[in-house]
């Protein structure tokens, strides 16, 4: 799993071929999520992201939830 435009002169460009999910509010807003080959059944879940931006510090969790929820 891999999140995109996080790195400090990361180029802010998407790859032909591959899914990203925005990521929107949050510590990750404005950040995507690369999704290529999750199944339908995994983007309706959603997942947890564990991240080090949170309001409570390094460990916390940003949902992401699917278009279904």
């Amino acid at each position: 799993m891999r999140i995109y435009g996080s790195e400090l002169g990361e180029p802010d460009t998407e790859v032909t071929g591959h899914r990203y999910a925005a990521l929107i509010g949050g510590p990750l807003d404005g950040q995507r999520l690369g999704i290529t080959g999750w199944s339908v059944q995994q983007l309706l879940d959603g997942t947890a992201l564990i991240n080090e931006l949170g309001t409570f510090g390094p460990g916390g969790r940003a949902p992401v939830h699917g278009k279904g929820r």
